[in-house]
């Protein structure tokens, strides 16, 4: 079964008393031990006696390890325990096949972030894994990842994601593609985001005292990274983004339900894939009626159009009406 970061934490302090040959340890010594190691990684509570003999008859059952209990010679009431083999670690065993299989599948998807900026460990750590536990690479690829290699925002990704972990203000040219001319702003990153194979910045800018900014990173001319003090915040990202289709918003807007109909062949993809995990369905003869909470911005209404005529929306009547126009305005372009 798997081993969770606690349960892992107790296996090795047990191990470390155990494989100590200048001492036996009771019952209660190894449970203080287990107590201090668990504090030291930040868990707030020890194990009770129970749960460490389970601990130790997992240690015999998963990695054979050669525990020994035989009573204290100065108090036969004690009973202390120990390895019976002093070369025996649980951290020299060979990984199980289980292991083995879970880490190769890891690895696997690792590999597919190879080249991609702030994952250029990635080169080095994968093949060095690899060789120490002899795995043999695959000879070709098993798994793909929709990516863009040719993204100009890509070049972007490391030193706003440096800045964002570092804590530094970045002077930014920025393109807008309504704008003649690019400017520059003074800008505190706190959060990237990707959304339909392009990444945004999002982060405080100087000029407005707008926390929520947002920067597309293949519009991002020039960067520079400046001695100006950062500005922290406390901004649930997760949450800001929770309530939303895309990554556009304003603070202001609020929650509205959003009711869409699909025609019966289109409801079994809308049911597998969700458009937002607020997504409520109901389904009869004529179709599938699907209702959502979000917040109505721009990419709401693109995932909209994308349905064409497999999509029709019943509410709110301002987002009816806004995909009526758009429609309307792509039908007049196809007369002559």
């Amino acid at each position: 079964m798997p081993i969770n970061k606690n349960a892992l934490i107790r296996y090795r302090a047990l191990d470390r008393c155990l494989k100590n040959t200048t001492r036996k340890y009771s019952a209660k010594d190894l449970l203080r031990e287990v107590e201090r190691i668990l504090e030291s990684e930040g868990f707030e509570k020890g194990i009770v006696k129970s749960q460490l003999h389970a601990d130790m008859q997992y240690m015999q059952d998963f990695w054979k390890a050669p525990i020994l209990a035989e009573k204290d010679s100065l108090d036969r009431r004690i009973t202390l325990y120990r390895y019976s083999d002093p070369l025996f670690s649980i951290e020299n065993q060979p990984i199980s096949e289980v292991e083995s299989k879970v880490i190769k599948e890891a690895l696997s998807v690792l590999s597919r972030f190879k080249g991609m900026p702030q994952f250029e460990w990635i080169n080095e750590i994968v093949p060095a894994i690899q060789d120490k536990l002899g795995f043999i690479a695959q000879d070709r690829e098993v798994i793909s990842f929709e990516s863009n290699w040719d993204y100009e925002g890509l070049r972007n990704i490391t030193p706003i994601f440096n800045a964002i972990t570092n804590h530094r203000v970045l002077k930014i040219t920025y393109q807008d593609f309504r704008a003649d001319e690019p400017y520059s702003i003074f800008f505190h990153p706190y959060y990237l985001k990707q959304y339909n194979s392009r990444w945004f910045a999002f982060g405080l800018n100087e000029a407005s005292s707008n926390s929520y900014w947002n920067l597309a990173l293949d519009r991002i001319q020039d960067i520079v990274e400046t001695q100006d003090e950062y500005q922290y915040n406390e901004i649930d990202w997760e949450e800001y983004f929770d309530d939303i289709i895309g990554v556009t918003r304003r603070i202001e807007d609020e929650l509205e339900e959003v009711r869409l109909w699909f025609p019966p062949e289109q409801a079994p993809y809308i049911k597998t894939k969700p458009l937002h995990r607020t997504q409520k369905c109901k389904e009869d003869a004529t179709g599938l009626e699907v209702s959502i909470k979000v917040v109505l911005n721009f990419e709401l209404e693109r995932t909209i159009l994308s349905f064409g005529s497999s999509m029709k929306v019943l509410a709110p009547d301002k987002l009816k009406n806004q995909i009526k126009s758009k429609l309307q305005l792509s039908l007049s372009r196809y007369e002559d």
